[in-house]
Protein backbone atom coordinates (compact mmCIF):
# COMPACT_ATOMS: atom_id res chain seq x y z
CA UNK A 1 0.00 0.00 0.00
CA UNK A 2 3.14 2.39 0.89
CA UNK A 3 3.78 1.92 -2.66
CA UNK A 4 1.27 3.87 -3.80
CA UNK A 5 1.60 7.01 -1.61
CA UNK A 6 5.48 7.65 -3.79
CA UNK A 7 3.90 7.42 -7.43
CA UNK A 8 2.50 10.73 -7.01
CA UNK A 9 3.79 12.96 -9.30
CA UNK A 10 2.87 16.68 -7.49
CA UNK A 11 0.23 15.90 -4.13
CA UNK A 12 3.74 15.78 -2.49
CA UNK A 13 6.01 18.54 -3.62
CA UNK A 14 4.93 20.62 -1.14
CA UNK A 15 2.84 22.60 1.13
CA UNK A 16 1.61 24.53 -1.97
CA UNK A 17 0.14 21.59 -3.45
CA UNK A 18 -0.85 19.52 -0.53
CA UNK A 19 -2.82 22.50 0.07
CA UNK A 20 -4.11 22.83 -3.53
CA UNK A 21 -4.89 18.71 -3.60
CA UNK A 22 -6.80 18.97 0.01
CA UNK A 23 -8.87 21.85 -1.10
CA UNK A 24 -9.50 20.33 -4.46
CA UNK A 25 -11.19 16.78 -2.87
CA UNK A 26 -12.68 18.71 -0.72
CA UNK A 27 -14.65 20.89 -2.43
CA UNK A 28 -15.55 18.38 -4.80
CA UNK A 29 -17.10 16.56 -2.02
CA UNK A 30 -18.81 19.52 -0.96
CA UNK A 31 -20.23 20.01 -4.21
CA UNK A 32 -21.23 16.91 -3.94
CA UNK A 33 -22.92 17.13 -0.85
CA UNK A 34 -25.02 20.11 -2.02
CA UNK A 35 -25.71 18.52 -5.48
CA UNK A 36 -27.41 15.03 -3.11
CA UNK A 37 -28.80 17.80 -1.40
CA UNK A 38 -30.67 19.75 -4.15
CA UNK A 39 -31.91 16.04 -5.27
CA UNK A 40 -33.15 15.19 -1.97
CA UNK A 41 -35.36 17.94 -1.29
CA UNK A 42 -37.02 17.60 -5.31
CA UNK A 43 -37.58 14.54 -5.58
CA UNK A 44 -39.03 14.22 -1.59
CA UNK A 45 -41.99 16.61 -3.16
CA UNK A 46 -42.56 14.28 -5.92
CA UNK A 47 -44.77 11.44 -5.38
CA UNK A 48 -43.19 9.31 -7.96
CA UNK A 49 -39.52 9.91 -6.30
CA UNK A 50 -38.99 7.77 -3.62
CA UNK A 51 -36.34 5.77 -5.18
CA UNK A 52 -34.71 8.80 -6.54
CA UNK A 53 -35.06 10.71 -2.98
CA UNK A 54 -33.25 7.46 -1.39
CA UNK A 55 -30.24 7.44 -3.80
CA UNK A 56 -29.59 11.21 -3.51
CA UNK A 57 -29.75 10.44 0.49
CA UNK A 58 -27.07 7.76 -0.15
CA UNK A 59 -24.86 10.08 -1.94
CA UNK A 60 -24.92 12.56 0.81
CA UNK A 61 -24.15 10.20 3.37
CA UNK A 62 -20.90 9.11 0.90
CA UNK A 63 -19.67 12.90 0.56
CA UNK A 64 -20.42 13.39 4.59
CA UNK A 65 -18.41 10.36 5.25
CA UNK A 66 -15.29 11.33 3.03
CA UNK A 67 -15.73 14.74 3.92
CA UNK A 68 -15.58 13.56 7.63
CA UNK A 69 -13.02 10.96 6.89
CA UNK A 70 -10.41 13.89 5.10
CA UNK A 71 -10.81 16.38 8.39
CA UNK A 72 -9.62 13.65 10.65
CA UNK A 73 -6.55 12.08 8.79
CA UNK A 74 -5.35 15.66 7.11
CA UNK A 75 -6.57 17.98 10.08
CA UNK A 76 -2.69 19.66 11.00
CA UNK A 77 -3.46 21.02 7.61
CA UNK A 78 -7.12 22.82 8.52
CA UNK A 79 -7.85 25.07 10.87
CA UNK A 80 -8.36 23.00 13.92
CA UNK A 81 -11.24 24.84 15.85
CA UNK A 82 -13.18 24.43 12.47
CA UNK A 83 -12.52 20.69 11.63
CA UNK A 84 -13.39 19.66 15.26
CA UNK A 85 -16.66 21.43 15.10
CA UNK A 86 -17.33 19.85 11.94
CA UNK A 87 -16.43 16.37 12.18
CA UNK A 88 -19.21 14.95 14.62
CA UNK A 89 -22.05 16.68 13.25
CA UNK A 90 -20.87 14.99 9.75
CA UNK A 91 -20.62 11.83 11.60
CA UNK A 92 -23.98 12.31 13.43
CA UNK A 93 -25.91 13.24 10.34
CA UNK A 94 -24.29 10.35 7.82
CA UNK A 95 -25.37 8.05 11.05
CA UNK A 96 -28.55 9.26 11.31
CA UNK A 97 -29.42 9.05 7.70
CA UNK A 98 -27.76 5.20 7.44
CA UNK A 99 -30.32 3.82 9.82
CA UNK A 100 -33.18 3.04 7.42
CA UNK A 101 -31.27 1.78 4.90
CA UNK A 102 -29.30 -0.63 7.06
CA UNK A 103 -32.92 -1.93 8.57
CA UNK A 104 -34.05 -2.68 4.58
CA UNK A 105 -30.93 -4.13 4.13
CA UNK A 106 -31.08 -6.25 7.22
CA UNK A 107 -34.17 -7.35 6.72
CA UNK A 108 -33.57 -8.64 2.92
CA UNK A 109 -31.17 -10.39 4.14
CA UNK A 110 -32.52 -12.26 6.88
CA UNK A 111 -35.72 -13.39 4.59
CA UNK A 112 -33.53 -14.21 1.85
CA UNK A 113 -31.58 -16.64 4.38
CA UNK A 114 -34.77 -17.60 6.00
CA UNK A 115 -35.87 -18.83 2.20
CA UNK A 116 -32.69 -20.79 1.71
CA UNK A 117 -32.17 -22.39 5.19
CA UNK A 118 -36.26 -23.78 5.19
CA UNK A 119 -36.26 -25.22 1.64
CA UNK A 120 -37.66 -24.43 -1.78
CA UNK A 121 -38.21 -20.80 -2.36
CA UNK A 122 -41.71 -19.96 -1.10
CA UNK A 123 -44.61 -19.82 -3.95
CA UNK A 124 -45.98 -16.54 -4.64
CA UNK A 125 -49.61 -15.87 -3.59
CA UNK A 126 -50.89 -15.59 -6.75
CA UNK A 127 -49.38 -18.83 -8.32
CA UNK A 128 -50.38 -20.83 -4.83
CA UNK A 129 -53.74 -19.95 -5.18
CA UNK A 130 -54.06 -20.67 -9.33
CA UNK A 131 -52.09 -24.35 -7.75
CA UNK A 132 -54.48 -25.05 -4.97
CA UNK A 133 -57.82 -24.90 -7.36
CA UNK A 134 -59.64 -23.37 -4.71
CA UNK A 135 -58.52 -20.27 -3.78
CA UNK A 136 -56.42 -21.45 -0.72
CA UNK A 137 -55.81 -19.57 2.25
CA UNK A 138 -52.24 -17.86 2.54
CA UNK A 139 -50.18 -17.03 5.49
CA UNK A 140 -48.40 -13.84 4.25
CA UNK A 141 -49.03 -11.82 1.09
CA UNK A 142 -44.83 -11.29 0.48
CA UNK A 143 -44.38 -14.57 -0.48
CA UNK A 144 -45.22 -16.91 2.46
CA UNK A 145 -47.64 -19.09 0.45
CA UNK A 146 -49.00 -22.40 2.52
CA UNK A 147 -50.81 -24.21 -0.45
CA UNK A 148 -48.81 -26.22 -3.34
CA UNK A 149 -45.77 -25.60 -1.02
CA UNK A 150 -43.53 -29.14 -0.95
CA UNK A 151 -43.96 -30.60 3.02
CA UNK A 152 -40.44 -31.05 4.85
CA UNK A 153 -39.93 -34.49 4.02
CA UNK A 154 -39.95 -33.71 0.43
CA UNK A 155 -37.81 -30.71 0.65
CA UNK A 156 -35.20 -32.51 3.08
CA UNK A 157 -35.80 -29.43 5.89
CA UNK A 158 -36.18 -30.03 9.32
CA UNK A 159 -39.42 -30.08 10.47
CA UNK A 160 -39.62 -27.45 12.70
CA UNK A 161 -37.71 -25.51 10.97
CA UNK A 162 -40.31 -25.17 8.05
CA UNK A 163 -42.90 -24.82 10.28
CA UNK A 164 -41.06 -21.87 12.32
CA UNK A 165 -39.83 -20.53 9.08
CA UNK A 166 -43.06 -18.64 8.11
CA UNK A 167 -43.59 -17.41 11.66
CA UNK A 168 -40.02 -16.31 12.09
CA UNK A 169 -40.10 -13.92 8.78
CA UNK A 170 -43.36 -12.32 9.96
CA UNK A 171 -42.36 -11.67 13.36
CA UNK A 172 -38.83 -10.21 11.73
CA UNK A 173 -40.47 -8.20 9.17
CA UNK A 174 -42.50 -6.52 11.51
CA UNK A 175 -40.15 -5.65 14.38
CA UNK A 176 -37.32 -4.17 11.38
CA UNK A 177 -40.08 -2.67 9.54
CA UNK A 178 -41.16 -0.71 12.42
CA UNK A 179 -37.68 0.10 12.99
CA UNK A 180 -36.95 1.20 9.78
CA UNK A 181 -40.34 3.77 9.87
CA UNK A 182 -38.82 5.18 13.30
CA UNK A 183 -35.58 5.84 11.65
CA UNK A 184 -37.36 7.60 8.50
CA UNK A 185 -38.96 9.60 10.61
CA UNK A 186 -35.98 10.50 12.57
CA UNK A 187 -34.30 11.40 8.95
CA UNK A 188 -37.11 13.72 8.06
CA UNK A 189 -36.81 15.12 11.61
CA UNK A 190 -33.18 15.77 11.05
CA UNK A 191 -33.63 17.08 7.77
CA UNK A 192 -35.45 20.03 8.86
CA UNK A 193 -33.40 20.52 12.10
CA UNK A 194 -31.68 23.61 12.60
CA UNK A 195 -28.69 21.18 13.30
CA UNK A 196 -28.68 20.62 10.05
CA UNK A 197 -29.48 23.47 8.55
CA UNK A 198 -26.46 24.36 10.08
CA UNK A 199 -23.89 21.43 8.79
CA UNK A 200 -25.50 22.24 5.36
CA UNK A 201 -24.29 25.72 5.63
CA UNK A 202 -20.74 24.89 6.60
CA UNK A 203 -20.62 22.66 3.73
CA UNK A 204 -21.65 25.55 1.29
CA UNK A 205 -18.74 27.70 2.90
CA UNK A 206 -16.67 24.58 1.98
CA UNK A 207 -17.09 24.34 -1.37
CA UNK A 208 -16.29 27.94 -1.82
CA UNK A 209 -13.27 28.07 0.83
CA UNK A 210 -11.47 25.62 2.77
CA UNK A 211 -9.94 26.73 5.74
CA UNK A 212 -6.21 25.91 5.86
CA UNK A 213 -3.97 26.29 8.72
CA UNK A 214 -1.14 27.43 6.54
CA UNK A 215 0.84 24.77 8.06
CA UNK A 216 3.89 23.21 5.77
CA UNK A 217 2.50 19.81 6.27
CA UNK A 218 2.85 17.03 3.87
CA UNK A 219 -0.18 15.16 2.83
CA UNK A 220 1.96 12.15 2.20
CA UNK A 221 3.19 11.42 6.43
CA UNK A 222 -0.23 11.79 7.27
CA UNK A 223 -1.92 8.82 5.14
CA UNK A 224 1.27 7.17 6.15
CA UNK A 225 0.00 7.34 9.61
CA UNK A 226 -3.54 6.39 8.58
CA UNK A 227 -2.07 3.35 7.11
CA UNK A 228 0.30 2.93 10.29
CA UNK A 229 -2.60 2.79 12.32
CA UNK A 230 -4.81 0.36 10.20
CA UNK A 231 -1.80 -2.18 10.28
CA UNK A 232 -1.62 -2.19 14.26
CA UNK A 233 -5.29 -2.97 14.34
CA UNK A 234 -5.12 -5.72 11.69
CA UNK A 235 -2.42 -7.25 14.26
CA UNK A 236 -4.77 -7.42 16.73
CA UNK A 237 -7.12 -9.46 14.78
CA UNK A 238 -6.95 -13.33 15.08
CA UNK A 239 -5.99 -14.01 10.97
CA UNK A 240 -4.31 -17.29 11.50
CA UNK A 241 -7.61 -18.14 13.46
CA UNK A 242 -9.81 -16.27 10.65
CA UNK A 243 -7.97 -18.12 7.97
CA UNK A 244 -10.11 -21.09 8.71
CA UNK A 245 -12.98 -21.36 6.16
CA UNK A 246 -15.67 -23.60 9.01
CA UNK A 247 -14.46 -21.70 12.04
CA UNK A 248 -15.84 -23.58 14.80
CA UNK A 249 -14.17 -22.08 17.46
CA UNK A 250 -15.15 -18.66 17.14
CA UNK A 251 -18.70 -19.64 15.92
CA UNK A 252 -19.00 -21.38 19.49
CA UNK A 253 -18.05 -17.47 20.78
CA UNK A 254 -20.54 -15.89 18.70
CA UNK A 255 -23.06 -18.35 20.18
CA UNK A 256 -22.80 -17.68 23.48
CA UNK A 257 -25.89 -16.72 25.71
CA UNK A 258 -24.58 -13.80 26.65
CA UNK A 259 -26.13 -10.49 24.55
CA UNK A 260 -21.85 -8.75 24.96
CA UNK A 261 -19.93 -12.37 23.66
CA UNK A 262 -20.82 -11.62 19.70
CA UNK A 263 -20.37 -7.51 20.29
CA UNK A 264 -16.65 -8.32 22.23
CA UNK A 265 -15.55 -10.42 19.25
CA UNK A 266 -17.13 -8.28 16.46
CA UNK A 267 -15.64 -4.70 17.44
CA UNK A 268 -12.05 -5.47 16.60
CA UNK A 269 -13.33 -6.02 13.00
CA UNK A 270 -15.15 -2.77 13.15
CA UNK A 271 -12.53 -1.23 14.23
CA UNK A 272 -10.57 -2.19 11.06
CA UNK A 273 -13.74 -1.64 8.88
CA UNK A 274 -13.24 1.77 10.30
CA UNK A 275 -9.77 2.62 10.05
CA UNK A 276 -9.65 1.17 6.34
CA UNK A 277 -12.44 3.18 5.30
CA UNK A 278 -10.49 6.12 6.38
CA UNK A 279 -6.88 4.65 4.73
CA UNK A 280 -9.49 4.29 1.45
CA UNK A 281 -10.75 7.94 1.52
CA UNK A 282 -7.16 9.47 2.31
CA UNK A 283 -5.54 7.60 -0.60
CA UNK A 284 -8.58 9.43 -2.89
CA UNK A 285 -7.11 12.24 -1.98
CA UNK A 286 -3.51 11.52 -2.58
CA UNK A 287 -4.45 9.58 -6.10
CA UNK A 288 -7.89 10.30 -7.08
CA UNK A 289 -11.03 7.52 -7.57
CA UNK A 290 -9.33 6.52 -10.83
CA UNK A 291 -6.75 4.21 -9.68
CA UNK A 292 -8.17 1.83 -6.20
CA UNK A 293 -6.84 -0.69 -5.03
CA UNK A 294 -8.65 -4.13 -5.87
CA UNK A 295 -6.80 -5.88 -3.10
CA UNK A 296 -8.17 -2.80 -0.86
CA UNK A 297 -11.96 -3.32 -2.45
CA UNK A 298 -11.77 -6.45 -1.98
CA UNK A 299 -10.98 -6.20 1.76
CA UNK A 300 -13.14 -3.22 2.65
CA UNK A 301 -16.04 -5.14 0.95
CA UNK A 302 -15.44 -8.61 3.13
CA UNK A 303 -15.81 -5.96 6.26
CA UNK A 304 -18.80 -4.86 5.35
CA UNK A 305 -20.70 -7.85 4.65
CA UNK A 306 -19.25 -9.14 7.91
CA UNK A 307 -21.20 -5.94 9.67
CA UNK A 308 -24.30 -6.72 8.05
CA UNK A 309 -24.23 -10.11 8.66
CA UNK A 310 -23.17 -9.67 12.41
CA UNK A 311 -25.95 -6.94 12.45
CA UNK A 312 -28.47 -9.50 10.92
CA UNK A 313 -27.54 -11.97 13.32
CA UNK A 314 -27.97 -9.80 16.18
CA UNK A 315 -31.70 -9.06 14.91
CA UNK A 316 -32.10 -12.96 14.71
CA UNK A 317 -31.03 -12.75 18.23
CA UNK A 318 -33.50 -10.34 19.69
CA UNK A 319 -36.41 -11.34 17.69
CA UNK A 320 -36.25 -15.08 19.69
CA UNK A 321 -36.14 -13.12 22.47
CA UNK A 322 -39.69 -12.28 22.06
CA UNK A 323 -41.71 -13.16 25.26
CA UNK A 324 -44.04 -15.76 24.49
CA UNK A 325 -43.07 -17.15 20.94
CA UNK A 326 -43.95 -20.49 19.53
CA UNK A 327 -41.08 -23.13 20.16
CA UNK A 328 -41.03 -23.63 16.53
CA UNK A 329 -40.43 -19.68 15.60
CA UNK A 330 -37.27 -19.75 18.38
CA UNK A 331 -35.79 -22.48 16.93
CA UNK A 332 -36.08 -20.89 13.42
CA UNK A 333 -34.45 -17.64 14.57
CA UNK A 334 -31.62 -20.01 16.19
CA UNK A 335 -30.73 -21.55 12.56
CA UNK A 336 -31.18 -18.14 11.29
CA UNK A 337 -28.68 -16.42 13.55
CA UNK A 338 -26.31 -19.54 13.38
CA UNK A 339 -26.49 -19.01 9.63
CA UNK A 340 -25.35 -15.03 9.78
CA UNK A 341 -22.70 -16.00 12.18
CA UNK A 342 -21.51 -18.74 9.68
CA UNK A 343 -21.28 -15.82 7.17
CA UNK A 344 -19.39 -13.34 9.59
CA UNK A 345 -16.78 -16.33 9.77
CA UNK A 346 -16.48 -16.50 6.05
CA UNK A 347 -16.03 -13.04 5.86
CA UNK A 348 -13.38 -12.82 7.81
CA UNK A 349 -11.84 -15.50 6.12
CA UNK A 350 -12.31 -13.56 2.79
CA UNK A 351 -10.58 -10.42 4.72
CA UNK A 352 -7.68 -12.59 5.66
CA UNK A 353 -6.62 -13.91 2.40
CA UNK A 354 -7.22 -10.66 1.03
CA UNK A 355 -5.18 -8.65 3.14
CA UNK A 356 -2.29 -11.61 3.79
CA UNK A 357 -2.65 -10.81 -0.57
CA UNK A 358 -2.17 -7.53 0.04
CA UNK A 359 1.16 -7.71 2.46
CA UNK A 360 2.94 -10.09 0.29
CA UNK A 361 2.77 -8.15 -2.83
CA UNK A 362 4.13 -4.97 -0.89
CA UNK A 363 7.21 -7.24 0.74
Amino acid sequence: MAQQHHEMTDTGAGPGTAGEALTGYLQDQATEFLRSLRLHRESSTDAQGAEESLEAARSLRRAARRIGATLHTFRPLLDAEWASSLRPELAWLSGTLGQEHAYASRLDRLLEALHRLSGPPPVPAQAALAASGAGGRTARQNGWAQPSVPSAADSGTPRGLAVGAAKAAALLERQLTLARTRAHSTALQAFGSSRFHAVADHVAVLASEVPLSGTAEDLVPLADQAEATLAEAVAVLPLGQAGHPYNAGALSHGLAPTDTAPDAQDAPWLKVRSLLRLYRYAQEVLVGHDRPDPRIADASHALNVHREAASAAAAAAHAARTPRIAPATAYALGVLHADQRHEVEAARFVFQRAWLREEARTR
